[in-house]
Order: structure tokens, then C-alpha cells, then sequence
């Protein structure tokens, strides 16, 4: 029970992560689509880790308040202090398990919305041909996570697929909206 416990936790992690990190850097490449795209690639990878790296402190400082505030509650029951104790440890490596899955899952869901802008350098593709590809394979990503989700949840899949995938394609229209609007503003 403890390790199917640990586990939902950390897929739970992994799925918010990815989310996260692909429908960000997802709005970061439209917002930036008008430049080079090295500077593309900059602003996505630069974002997705700058995310990432908050949702591993973000995560770790949640995680561990809660757990601290759990172990706070234990030790009261018994009037020990459990800080140097197994099970002090287990929850702090399971704190730290959590949180740098969350971040590290963020990072590849930048990463998976940056590689069209990387396949277009190799290939002599223009940024538009190269963002057009970043949002379709965001959308497919989104919803491969939605069937693993409606899976788990044993919700109807292509309902869980479309749900997801609608992120995504709502992410990049309103994402582009900003892009345009800021250009005409600032024209």
C-alpha cells in the first residue's frame, strides 16, 4: 500500500510537471516566434528550465510543509521527537523524490514543445513552419497524457484525449493572441 501510495504521488508529479512545462514554453515559443530562431530555442529552453527549476523548489517547499506539518501531528500523538528517525528520512526522501520529479518532468515537457525549432535549423525550416510543428506535437503530447489519464481514471479515452489536447490548442490561440496584440500595440 505505502509504494502504490508513493507512486501516485510521483506519476501525479509527473503529469503536472509535464503540463506545466509544455504549455508555458508552449506560450514562451509563440510569444518569440517572431525572432531568430536561436533566440526561439533560447527563450524555450531558458524558460523550461527557469520553470523547472522553480517547480523543484516550489514543489520541495509544499511538499516538505506538509509532510513537516504530518510528522508535527505524529509526534504530539507520541511524544517523541521524530527527527532523527527512519521514518523522518523516508519523508524527506520522498519530499525531495517528489519535488525534483515535478521539476525535471517540466524541463521535458519544454523540451518536447523546443525540438521542432531545432529539426527546423537542421533542415533550413522557417520559424512559422517550426512553431506550426511545436503546437501540433504539443496538442499530440497532451493528449497522449489525457488516454493516460481517462486510462487510470477509466473515463471514456477519446474524450481524455480530446480534453487535453484542447489545453494545448487553447494555450496556443490565446498565446498567439498576446503575440499579436503586443506587436500591434508596440507598431
Amino acid at each position: 500500500m505505502k509504494e502504490e501510495f508513493t507512486t501516485q504521488f510521483v506519476e501525479r508529479q509527473l503529469v503536472r510537471g509535464f503540463i506545466d512545462g509544455s504549455l508555458s514554453t508552449l506560450g514562451v515559443v509563440i510569444g518569440a516566434s517572431g525572432a531568430e530562431i536561436s533566440i526561439i530555442i533560447a527563450a524555450g529552453i531558458g524558460g523550461g528550465v527557469a520553470n523547472g527549476l522553480s517547480n523543484i523548489f516550489g514543489a520541495f517547499t509544499a511538499e516538505r510543509i506538509e509532510e513537516e506539518m504530518q510528522i508535527v501531528k505524529i509526534e504530539k500523538a507520541m511524544l517523541k521527537n521524530l527527527k532523527e528517525t527512519e521514518i523522518y528520512k523516508r519523508v524527506r526522501r520522498r519530499v525531495l523524490t517528489r519535488s525534483l520529479v515535478d521539476g525535471a518532468s517540466t524541463i521535458f515537457g519544454s523540451i518536447i514543445v523546443v525540438l521542432p525549432f531545432f529539426f527546423a535549423i537542421m533542415l533550413n525550416a522557417s520559424p512559422f513552419l517550426a512553431t506550426l510543428v511545436s503546437i501540433v506535437l504539443t496538442t499530440i503530447s497532451l493528449g497522449l497524457i489525457g488516454l493516460y489519464l481517462g486510462k487510470l481514471s477509466k473515463e471514456n479515452l477519446a474524450l481524455s484525449f480530446a480534453k487535453m489536447a484542447a489545453f494545448g490548442i487553447v494555450t496556443a490561440f490565446i498565446s498567439m493572441l498576446v503575440e499579436k496584440g503586443v506587436h500591434f500595440a508596440l507598431s
